[in-house]
């Protein structure tokens, strides 16, 4: 498509883009990123990627799949008790960068993942590190709905018994109801605890896996699009799930809707061609972003 210059009553952030010649229009009035402008991406993202005791410290994390690089040099911490919100256009490397987390790239043939991504100071690649421990100890919480083809509470309580984390039935009536509980979902499920969970609306099944994710007793919970297969009412339903939660856990949410990430989140990362561009308190990031990318996204001029 050819590129066209905008005019000069455009708003003022496009006009300073356009003054250093870096950036260029489309006909509808959204900037065309060029390739040579990866460059202005590499090094440290702008804003306050660490955080002091951070639950995950990552550094220079790059990921490959095969040849092709889908993350570069990513540095972030993730701190305890906050929400860390992803966001970015399609392709941008934030489910991948999420995957990272709890070593879900190992099931992809080719994928290799490079840099240092700490859990409380122990490095979740090392080769003596327990795979199905670590996920235990990080929950996942996926775009679409997938409860397992049995009753809500075999769901909610399937992790406890695969790590052993109870002893007694009554201990895991226990953690099913205070599981169900946290998630919101009680009121609603305790008559039919052994009513199938896929007989549930989307929203109830997507609480359904939050559920599930913890009863596992996680310290980090990863949620990829959660609300993104749901309607209005359901996911704010979900969001006022995450609002009581995140005291209790570390929270990753990748998230296609500014306004979620601005409602729901205490710091936001952005990412842009497989980088990230941008990380810091949520209210600042918005309003005040330090990089012209970051504001090119939140004003509509790309993504």
């Amino acid at each position: 498509m050819q590129e066209t210059t905008r005019p000069e009553s455009s708003a003022p952030a496009a006009s300073a883009g356009m003054a250093s010649g870096a950036l260029g229009t489309k006909p509808s009035g959204r900037v065309h990123i060029p390739a040579a402008l990866s460059g202005d991406l590499a090094g440290q993202p702008a804003g306050e990627p660490e955080v002091a005791d951070p639950v995950f410290s990552c550094r220079s994390v790059s990921v490959f799949y095969g040849e092709k690089q889908a993350l570069a040099d990513v540095t972030v911490d993730i701190a305890r008790g906050e929400v860390l919100a992803c966001i970015g256009p399609s392709g941008c490397g934030k489910s991948t960068f999420l995957r990272c987390l709890n070593r879900m790239n190992d099931t992809i043939p080719g994928a290799r993942v490079a840099g240092t991504i700490l859990l409380d100071g122990q490095d979740i690649y090392d080769k003596r590190q327990d795979v199905a421990r670590l996920r235990a100890r990080i929950g996942m919480v996926f775009q679409k709905p997938n409860p397992f083809p049995k009753s809500i509470y075999d769901n909610v309580a399937y992790g406890p018994r695969i790590h052993k984390l109870t002893r007694t039935r009554a201990e895991l009536d226990e953690l099913v109801c205070t599981s169900l509980q946290r998630a919101g979902l009680w009121s609603e499920v305790k008559d039919r605890l052994h009513s199938l969970g896929t007989g549930l609306s989307g929203g109830q099944q997507q609480r359904l896996c939050i559920a599930r994710a913890l009863a596992v007793q996680p310290e980090v919970i990863l949620m990829d699009e959660p609300c993104s297969a749901l309607d209005p009412i359901a996911t704010a339903r979900i969001e006022d799930l995450i609002e009581e939660l995140h005291g209790t856990y570390a929270i990753v949410l990748v998230t296609h809707s500014m306004q979620q990430a601005a409602r729901v989140s205490q710091r936001t990362a952005y990412f842009h061609l497989g980088r990230l561009v941008e990380v810091g308190e949520t209210d600042r990031l918005f309003t005040n972003p330090r990089h012209r990318l970051t504001e090119d996204y939140i004003t509509g001029r790309i993504g």
